[in-house]
């Protein structure tokens, strides 16, 4: 899956001042919040006769993406329009039709779509699963710092994504009504086994200490975040539990199906409205075992906690 993100005008200009100032491409990235595929390919895609600059480099950007959208037919917009009705989300949709149709799309693209269609009347909108949050864009310029160090998700070996031994897991945290306390959610990738457990306060000390004490007794080669401050502490859970710590990009849930799939099966023990306080050990439990012990088409049926023993596993 591609690492390169749009960048904002804001962005190419740091961009233009770190390199005068003799910054790497490296240095440059973890600057502005982006992986440093992205500014590698800015620097292909957008330098000039003159060297790269932040102005010309953002007309030569909106350029590309002006032709781009140009080559989408009214028949693509049909079948897009199509998938929004069955609930996809535009993530969901820019990557089916990158991977399946050959048409590149952005989800930003579709999100705009969505949005001139309300405008305009129509209830495409209806369709967006939160649709009521003010959405951030994806590649916006983050202003609350960086987490450190951080492993991006194309550096994770192929046995991860290929799903081929137990151990590879995804984290996210699951917030309560509120804000207050919130659930940390573990999931393996190949046996979709869950391991969650309540936080009183989302700090990246009670994440670490949550994440190393629900997965101590389990095969842990890799852990897969977003980019929650909580995950801040990733260099104090992989060297407790002895392995490597990546995150997904920006806005880009889907790089954390996994576990973006099995937090919704939360929510019907665990609804949105839920006061996290009232929640004790033994509801986390209680789901645990609702979740581990329910067959999954994608395991032929068995069960993850099946699936797990019959894998050596206990």
């Amino acid at each position: 899956m591609g690492s390169y993100s749009q960048l904002t005008y804001h962005q190419r200009y740091h961009i233009n001042a770190l390199l005068k100032a003799g910054w790497n491409q490296t240095e440059i990235a973890e600057s502005i919040g982006v992986h440093k595929s992205t500014i590698s390919r800015e620097l292909k895609r957008n330098r000039g006769k003159r060297g790269y600059r932040s102005k010309q480099a953002d007309q030569l950007a909106n350029t590309r993406r002006y032709k781009a959208k140009s080559r989408i037919t009214d028949g693509d917009w049909e079948m897009i329009e199509e998938l929004i009705s069955l609930d996809w989300s535009p993530e969901q949709i820019s990557e089916y039709c990158r991977e399946e149709q050959e048409l590149p799309i952005s989800h930003e693209w579709i999100y705009q779509y969505i949005y001139r269609d309300k405008h305009n009347g129509g209830r495409l909108w209806k369709h967006l699963r939160c649709r009521r949050k003010r959405r951030k864009r994806y590649g916006s310029y983050e202003k609350r710092g960086q987490i450190p160090n951080r492993r991006w998700i194309d550096e994770r070996p192929q046995a991860v994504e290929d799903r081929s031994r137990l151990g590879d897991w995804e984290a996210d945290t699951i917030i309560g009504k509120g804000r207050k306390g919130a659930i940390v959610t573990l999931v393996d990738r190949k046996s979709r086994f869950l391991r969650m457990g309540m936080v009183r306060q989302r700090t990246k000390e009670a994440v670490k200490e949550m994440i190393i004490s629900l997965l101590a007794d389990f095969p842990v080669h890799t852990i897969t975040c977003d980019n929650g401050k909580e995950f801040t502490d990733h260099e104090g859970i992989a060297k407790a539990l002895g392995a490597k710590v990546y995150f997904a990009h920006p806005y880009a849930s889907w790089e954390r199906g996994t576990n973006e799939n099995t937090n919704g099966l939360i929510r019907q023990y665990i609804p949105k409205d839920t006061r996290f306080g009232d929640l004790t050990c033994a509801d986390m439990i209680f789901v645990e075992n609702r979740l581990n012990t329910r067959p999954r088409k994608c395991l032929s049926f068995a069960t993850p906690m099946v699936f797990l023993n019959n894998h050596g596993c206990t």
